[in-house]
């Protein structure tokens, strides 16, 4: 192949993001014309209205996925947590880069964590899982939407309209704005989304010889722990409407994945963990999502979807 065209969203992260992948193709393959197609998504463009509410995170895909089955790009980058897990028929995930920082991060202007907001603190944040989280441990405070990309984010809280905000440390790292993170929040008191952290690359399933050409960009160790995860969420059915948290590492060829699944408002909260050989991190995440299942999540799961569509 003489040319390759990488697809992304245009906020800055995701330019940052497809910039990295393209500087990493280009050390590969020096000779090969590799740009991007930046492109607005409807997630990007619906900033009034709660994920959960416009149909989920997969409205930051559609249109990349568009542009490859026309031919007008040949991949596209995404943050993986943002990615259906379940993908359209014909697409593929090719490659997993390695992870970045996978947690969320506590971002103040005053205060050094949440267990110091003093009591009726709006924390902001775009994220049901977050939310429940939050509520389950804190429930002083309030917690609001917050919608837009990282700087407007960021800017929304320098206003005051928020006292804190939660965002994943990995995009803040991205571009450059580690210093605005007071505090990372610890496993404990948020459990990560599936996938955060990592950047996927998904292409057309019949475009084999682009997918040869990512074979070094794969991460193996944060392939085996996304695959685990996404194995859980998917097992649950998981949706941008439910709070659910699924979150692998890995150490000498062993896997451990905690999952969690939550009402919105904190009110129950299950949690699950096992552990398995990094062959078998598809089996891992369904046997973690049937524990959590045998404790009450089908039944949680299906009583908020009701509560939602009600």
């Amino acid at each position: 192949m003489q040319k390759l065209v990488i697809a992304s969203r245009e906020s800055v992260l995701a330019m940052w993001q497809a910039q990295h992948i393209q500087a990493r193709l280009q050390q590969l393959y020096p000779d090969m014309d590799i740009s991007i197609l930046g492109m607005t998504t409807q997630g990007d463009q619906i900033l009034d209205k709660t994920l959960s509410k416009i149909g989920g995170k997969g409205l930051f895909v559609k249109e990349l996925e568009q542009a490859l089955l026309e031919g007008r790009a040949h991949l596209a980058v995404h943050s993986i947590k943002d990615v259906p897990m379940v993908l359209p028929e014909g697409f593929v995930l090719a490659a997993i880069g390695e992870r970045e920082d996978p947690y969320d991060a506590f971002v103040c202007n005053q205060y050094q964590s949440l267990a110091e907001l003093p009591a009726g603190a709006v924390v902001g944040t775009s994220s049901l899982r977050r939310e429940a989280q939050i509520r389950a441990q804190y429930p002083n405070l309030e917690v609001q939407p917050l919608r837009g990309n990282v700087q407007t984010r960021l800017r929304k809280l320098d206003e005051g309209q928020y006292d804190a905000i939660i965002l994943a440390a990995a995009g803040l790292k991205r571009l450059g704005l580690q210093e605005r993170i007071a505090n990372l929040l610890t496993p404990q008191e948020s459990l990560p989304a599936a996938g955060q952290g990592a950047l996927g690359i998904e292409t057309l399933a019949e475009a084999k010889e682009v997918q040869d050409l990512l074979i070094p960009l794969n991460h193996a160790q944060t392939a085996a722990c996304i695959t685990a995860e996404r194995a859980l969420a998917r097992a649950l059915n998981g949706s941008c409407q439910v709070p659910l948290a699924a979150f692998a590492t890995e150490e000498d060829g062993i896997l451990t994945l905690h999952g969690l699944v939550a009402h919105p408002d904190g009110s129950m909260v299950l949690t699950a963990q096992a552990q398995a050989p990094v062959a078998y991190a598809d089996a891992l995440g369904r046997a973690v999502a049937k524990k959590l299942a045998q404790d009450g999540a089908e039944d949680l799961i299906a009583a908020v979807l009701n509560s939602e569509s009600a």
